[in-house]
């Protein structure tokens, strides 16, 4: 069961907050991924010669055990990720609605607010534009970024925390897959999980288990 956690002693250390974008930044009704997932099982059929169950299957199981559909296609086919990534996410951006109450309590947390992706740079900026959020970060890290390598490989945490030269143990952040929260737990980043379902146990390493941002970003204090 989660909790909306209210502003804790701890977050006084917090500099950087990292936000996780789909799913995390808008709401999952948004429905997104049912375009994406569309689009990738359009391109897994085409490719690899497989039947839409197939590649349906494909896409799912890849995505469970990588991280990312694109690197399970990378790893096992072969397949270029930019034409994958670019054919993916040519999407409809216009079904996000801005949340001024969101995004005033983005705004108004104390030190650095980035987003790190496992969407390309594309996706990442036209989800932020329809959003109305782009200016509220001071630095967006996107799948390419970190070399390709997604979350939750170590790898793509370590990029991102070099290229923004931040500290973990100064960072917090917020993410809608638990998974996701294991590697930054331990570095010491503050681990924030939005469970958007309210049913489940909170693993180990989640810090705060929150089904609201909005009401949970409302309760951090100014430093």
């Amino acid at each position: 069961m989660s909790y909306e956690a209210n502003h804790t002693p701890r977050f006084h250390a917090v500099r950087n907050w990292i936000f996780d974008l789909d799913n995390t930044l808008y709401p999952p009704s948004a429905n997104l991924f049912a375009q994406i997932d569309v689009r990738m099982n359009t391109f897994i059929s085409r490719e690899l010669g497989v039947v839409a169950n197939e590649a349906s299957e494909l896409r799912r199981r890849y995505w469970r055990e990588h991280g990312t559909t694109m690197e399970g296609l990378r790893l096992h086919h072969g397949i270029s990720p930019e034409a994958f990534l670019a054919e993916a996410h040519a999407i409809d951006y216009s079904v996000l609605r801005h949340d001024p109450g969101l995004a005033s309590e983005i705004a108004r947390l104390p030190g650095r607010r980035i987003i790190h992706t496992n969407g390309p740079r594309c996706h990442a900026e036209a989800a932020l534009k329809a959003l109305g959020y782009l200016e509220l970060f001071d630095d967006v890290f996107a799948l390419e970024d970190a070399g390709l390598v997604s979350k939750p490989h170590a790898d793509a945490f370590r990029a991102v925390y070099e290229a923004a030269e931040i500290e973990p143990s100064e960072s917090a952040m917020i993410e809608d897959d638990a998974r996701n929260l294991l590697v930054p737990h331990s570095q010491s980043v503050q681990t924030i999980w939005l469970d958007h379902d309210d049913q489940h146990a909170a693993p180990e390493h989640v810090g705060h288990h929150i089904g609201n941002l909005k009401v949970f970003l409302a309760g951090i204090e100014p430093a």
